[in-house]
């Protein structure tokens, strides 16, 4: 799985979570995962939630931690099975870099500290790959619900950002490598 972090703000408004999204800004072809900083802003009518989009919940935050993920040979359940990996590795992360973080738990695909949320995550299909769009807050402020950010940690997102990736990528490798290392039995 390739791995690229977007240089510069992107206000994540949904639209992002479709197919080829990653090509578009990186060229690249194939299984990725990238990550940008940016704000969220997510409008009803762009979100795939359907629950969500029912109980007309807002997502906003005036600074998040991106990542998209697109799998051409996933379908929705594995990738599903994906997007908890990735926030699963993200909680033992961020439980290892910083002492403050030791309570944070994964529920389900996000993570809170307590009560206060940390991330935002959906996985979806498209007609050509399945994709993961995955957030954590940096800043916490103005946010619809509780919440907690990077930043009321002392986190350097990017540098967060970057070890997730690599994290979450060596696990898809070694999944592939497993795979291909074991001989049918009848």
């Amino acid at each position: 799985m390739k791995q690229h972090f977007i240089e510069g703000e992107i206000t994540y408004d949904g639209t992002q979570l479709r197919s080829h999204w990653i090509f578009e800004r990186t060229g690249t072809v194939g299984n990725a995962i990238a990550a940008f900083t940016g704000p969220a802003d997510v409008p009803l009518k762009n979100m795939v939630d359907l629950v969500d989009v029912a109980a007309k919940e807002r997502i906003y935050s005036t600074s998040m931690l991106h990542f998209i993920v697109e799998a051409f040979d996933a379908d929705l359940s594995s990738m599903i099975l994906k997007q908890r990996l990735l926030s699963a590795i993200a909680a033992e992360k961020l439980k290892a870099q910083h002492e403050a973080c030791r309570h944070v738990v994964r529920k389900g695909d996000d993570l809170y500290d307590g009560e206060k949320k940390l991330s935002v995550s959906i996985a979806t299909a498209s007609p050509v790959s399945c994709l993961i769009h995955f957030a954590i807050n940096i800043k916490s402020d103005r946010t619809p619900v509780p919440t907690v950010g990077l930043s009321d940690y002392g986190i350097d997102p990017v540098e967060f950002a970057g070890s997730l990736m690599s994290a979450f990528a060596g696990e898809i490798e070694t999944v592939g490598t497993a795979r291909s290392k074991v001989r049918p039995v009848p």
